[in-house]
């Protein structure tokens, strides 16, 4: 383990860290305040706040099931504290934003509503599969339903992710992992951007800080097994 890795490791641990008390935070005030306050402040069913977390409730969902292959696919103790750490960080997120879902009165799924719609044609980007990557595109112009969205792996990828062990799992997962951090940090920087909760912006940044700490982490942890992330 090269002299690095230790230090970066304890910047992506304090960073997850940050992101959670910002999520508790984040739920607990979301469900504080008077009535007339409340009203006022509650997204629709279409806003920037409510499609970035039903998107981010599925990119997180994959990130959490990915981890729990590759815990059981390498007996690696630095992959699986990181896999670990982001099932954790992941899955608690998540339940947040699903909570903020049920609290503003909206369904979790929406029929016909393409992923990252919520991004409009200013920059968003959807996912769209092709050979495992995602390629970019105004997500109003080319996102269809069923489309992945930015970093999602494909079900080709999970089940290769699945059939490996030791090290070609290990790569394979920091690889994918690399691949999904670069496309949530892109869709929770739209949010920071366009979410009119504060306390869902700051959960956004949290995710933004947290993620580009894990993705020097997984950088540095590629190179020492001989391995670089993909294009």
């Amino acid at each position: 383990m090269s002299p690095r890795t230790p230090r970066t490791y304890w910047a992506a641990g304090t960073a997850v860290l940050l992101a959670l008390l910002f999520a508790a935070a984040a739920t607990v005030t979301a469900a504080s305040g008077d009535s007339g306050t409340e009203e006022a402040r509650t997204p629709g069913l279409h806003s920037a706040d409510a499609g970035f977390a039903r998107d981010m409730a599925v990119h997180h969902q994959q990130a959490v099931e990915m981890s729990f292959i590759v815990r059981d696919r390498t007996q690696d103790e630095a992959v699986r504290t990181l896999a670990y750490d982001i099932a954790n960080t992941q899955a608690n997120q998540r339940g947040m934003l699903l909570g903020w879902l049920d609290l503003w009165g909206l369904p979790k799924v929406v029929a016909g509503e393409p992923p990252m719609s919520w991004m409009g044609t200013g920059g968003g980007h959807a996912g769209h599969a092709s050979g495992g990557h995602a390629s970019s595109g105004h997500a109003g112009q080319s996102a269809a339903p069923g489309a992945l969205m930015p970093g999602m792996a494909t079900k080709e990828e999970l089940a290769r992710l699945d059939s490996a062990s030791g090290r070609d799992a290990e790569v394979l997962f920091l690889q994918l992992m690399t691949d999904h951090h670069k496309g949530g940090v892109a869709m929770a920087e739209g949010c920071a951007q366009q979410c009119v909760t504060p306390v869902e912006r700051e959960l956004a940044q949290g995710m933004v800080d947290a993620q580009r700490s894990e993705l020097t982490l997984m950088a540095d942890m590629l190179k020492q097994r001989g391995a670089t992330p993909r294009g």
